[in-house]
Order: C-alpha cells, then sequence, then structure tokens
C-alpha cells in the first residue's frame, strides 16, 4: 500500500467537498431518471428524440461522472459548482430499436 503524506485539514476539506458531492450526485441521478423517461415518453408521443434533451443528458451524465471521480480520490479537479459544468462528453450515437 502506497504511503502518502498528508495534513489531516487537507483530507478533511476534502471530505467536506467530497460529502457535497455525493449530495449533489443524489440530485443528479433523479434529474437523469427524470430525463431519461421524459424522453421516451417524448418519443412515443412525437415518433422522435428530442435533440437538447440528449445534449443536457450527456452533459449531464459527464457531470455524474466527474463527481463520482473526484469522491473516489481518482481525480482532483473539484466538479461544478467549483469548477466550470463540462461542455460536452462523447458524441452522442443515434438511437436504434428494434423494428418487428
Amino acid at each position: 500500500m502506497p504511503k502518502i503524506n498528508v495534513e489531516r485539514t487537507g483530507v478533511l476539506k476534502r471530505l467536506a467537498v467530497t460529502i457535497v458531492c455525493l449530495l449533489v450526485f443524489e440530485l443528479v441521478r433523479l434529474l437523469v431518471q427524470v430525463s431519461a423517461l421524459f424522453q421516451y415518453a417524448w418519443m412515443l408521443i412525437s415518433k422522435s428524440y428530442s435533440a437538447p434533451l440528449r445534449n443536457f443528458n450527456n452533459r449531464l451524465s459527464l457531470y455524474a461522472y466527474r463527481l463520482l471521480r473526484y469522491a473516489t480520490l481518482n481525480e482532483n479537479a473539484r466538479p461544478f459548482p467549483f469548477e466550470e459544468f463540462p461542455s460536452s462528453g462523447e458524441p452522442a450515437e443515434e438511437p436504434e430499436f428494434d423494428k418487428e
């Protein structure tokens, strides 16, 4: 196990930010669930997806990923609201559906 030299106050500060990040992650998780269900409802009604909602969900999923990377000590850059909100993630693919 690698030994690291850290100050307890630094660990406590990071722990406090991590707790905030985990609380925000739970809100983001709920928002993703609601927006995904809304997207499917929209597709059932209009027979097409909402491009702005897909873009927003893409950015939101990247934000959730960054929150978890910070909380698990795999990234040192503090996520939004301490830094900028992610502008974009991987490009979205066109959805495919089984045609029966």
